[in-house]
């Protein structure tokens, strides 16, 4: 399972960070720890609860969020920020990269964009200070290095589901079928197979055909071993 993701708001629009939250917090491993309406709620916010994720508005009352994410790293937040904003100029673009922001978000946005935040958050997170130290191979693949980007997803596959049928087939000790996937990862049948047959097409799993005395052969499924 994916390790939880604390996600700290700072939007000053109450209404957008609700629907943000509710947006974030569809994906079960989200939690939304706190959300701020400035940049001193903000900064407060992100000292006392040390969130994993930082999603931080350019303009608010009381400053900039560039300005704040400037403030972070300075004094040593490394905390991953991305930007949701509707501040859609180049130069405050290129500015919150500079400052290590490593996405940017511009308002309005799609659900699937930004659980596609998430998963790259995901894939940039760091063991744990009591960790082994990293090798230069398993930092390259934290950074991106050195591999392909994965392809982009069809229409209708949510990376955070097709993570979840990912690991119920990966952890079924036989052949499964669509059902059987979509009782354990909380799917309908049709939706599981869907999801199924994508992992097929990709070559991440095999199918199987069982025949039995009457009716349609019933489809298996398995993950496929590298």
């Amino acid at each position: 399972m994916n390790a939880r993701i604390r996600v700290l708001l700072v939007e000053d629009d109450l209404r957008v960070a609700r629907v943000n939250r509710d947006l974030l917090e569809r994906d079960p491993d989200v939690h939304v720890v706190g959300s701020a309406a400035t940049c001193a709620q903000g900064d407060a916010l992100a000292q006392a609860l040390k969130p994993d994720l930082i999603l931080l508005d350019v303009h608010l009352p009381d400053g900039s969020g560039l300005g704040l994410l400037r403030h972070w790293r300075a004094h040593g937040l490394t905390t991953d920020v991305a930007l949701i904003t509707a501040a859609d100029d180049e130069n405050s673009v290129r500015l919150a990269l500079a400052h290590g922001a490593f996405d940017y978000l511009i308002k309005p946005f799609t659900g699937a964009r930004l659980q596609d935040l998430l998963a790259r958050h995901r894939t940039r997170r760091l063991p744990g200070p009591g960790a082994a130290r990293l090798d230069q191979g398993r930092l390259d693949r934290l950074l991106g290095h050195g591999a392909a980007q994965p392809a982009a997803l069809p229409r209708g596959i949510d990376p955070n589901t097709l993570d979840r049928v990912v690991q119920a087939l990966q952890g079924a000790a036989q052949s499964v079928t669509a059902e059987e996937i979509g009782e354990q990862v909380g799917l309908s049948r049709v939706t599981a197979w869907r999801y199924l047959e994508h992992l097929v097409r990709s070559e991440q799993a095999t199918l199987e055909h069982q025949y039995g005395n009457a009716g349609r052969p019933v489809k298996l499924y398995r993950a496929r071993t590298p």
